[in-house]
């Protein structure tokens, strides 16, 4: 007779949410966490899904004495251990991520250390790296600095002048592999530049923090990219970030389009999919999939998409091209 509460969504899949809704599991929203825990009792169960929860709502719900299922991701949890590290030894954390993602403000949280005095900062854009990086080797206007990087993307209390001395790079697991790994380069020559080869070495500390899952995805796409398709499919929930990388790097190349599930193939012309640039779901007409010649069609999908949704579009496309599933599946099997 126990009620279940998801902290947010355990995965961006509209499907999979629904699947849990109908089993009596309730989504908290994320703005709605502290007011939803307030109200809950011994009685009730918490599930903390794979990005972890912050340390703050961690201690609510400890207080309100629920039974908790933890299922933070193990490379989360890895992460959370480098930044306390980092706090431990006098280094602010800087985070490669978006601030108001879960994940990242779970890691924020660990940031701050076992005593609660440590630092971070979170940044996103390569642009928002070189600003610190410029702030790093010259100084500048302290006041600015906080204006581009408000209250969530910093540390109460974050002084640039004092706390951009000793620095750590540690990343949101879901982000761009070769992003992060140019935001640690320019940081690390940033801190070289200040305090030289020597003493940089020293002040400058970084922890390869990419989920395993991203990468291997990433990895394996850009293998994909090397043969000469036609169109690429991403299959994954719309807010994914791992999985909106993985259409911007496809993007890069070919026609490439962000489907929920399957359905969202209509036609051989219409497709609904999600421009990351208009930040919405649109209809789109290609011509590719219509074509009377042959088409070679990419799919690829997000780490925490279900492999039913994956095959549904591969049966789809198929279907679409007038070969009917009993004939896919003699060829898969």
């Amino acid at each position: 007779d126990r009620k279940v509460f998801l902290l947010g969504e355990i995965i961006h899949n509209q499907e999979v949410n629904r699947q849990l809704t109908e089993m009596g599991v309730v989504s908290i929203p994320i703005a709605e966490h502290e007011s939803a825990i307030s109200t809950l009792s011994s009685e009730d169960v918490v599930i903390v899904p794979a990005f972890g929860a912050e340390t703050r709502l961690m201690k609510l719900i400890s207080e309100r004495g629920c039974l908790v299922v933890d299922t933070t991701c193990g490379d989360v949890m890895s992460v959370w251990k480098r930044v306390r590290q980092y706090a431990k030894n006098g280094f602010t954390s800087i985070i490669h991520g978006k601030a108001s993602h879960e994940e990242t403000r779970a890691t924020s949280s660990r940031a701050m250390g076992d005593d609660g005095m440590g630092n971070y900062l979170v940044v996103l854009t390569l642009a928002d790296v070189d600003y610190v990086c410029d702030y790093i080797r010259h100084g500048g206007d302290k006041e600015a600095f906080l204006v581009r990087f408000p209250p969530g993307a910093h540390s109460v209390g974050f002084d640039p002048d004092l706390h951009l001395t000793r620095v750590g790079v540690a990343n949101q697991t879901t982000m761009l592999k070769s992003e992060t790994e140019e935001v640690q380069r320019r940081l690390k020559q940033a801190v070289l530049d200040r305090h030289g080869p020597v003493a940089g070495e020293q002040n400058f500390q970084v922890f390869d923090t990419i989920c395993g899952a991203t990468q291997e995805r990433q990895d394996s796409l850009f293998g994909l990219l090397k043969q000469p398709l036609d169109v690429l499919l991403v299959v994954g929930g719309y807010n994914s970030s791992n999985t909106t990388h993985l259409v911007e790097i496809g993007e890069q190349q070919l026609p490439t389009f962000f489907i929920r599930t399957a359905d969202c193939l209509k036609s051989l012309e219409q497709i609904v999919h999600f421009d990351l640039h208009l930040k919405a779901e649109r209809e789109s007409y290609s011509t590719k999939l219509a074509s009377d010649e042959p088409v070679i069609v990419g799919i690829t999908a997000g780490a925490s998409c279900p492999s039913n949704l994956i095959e549904d579009t591969v049966l789809r496309v198929f279907q679409l091209r007038g070969v009917d599933e009993a004939a896919v599946r003699v060829v898969l099997n």
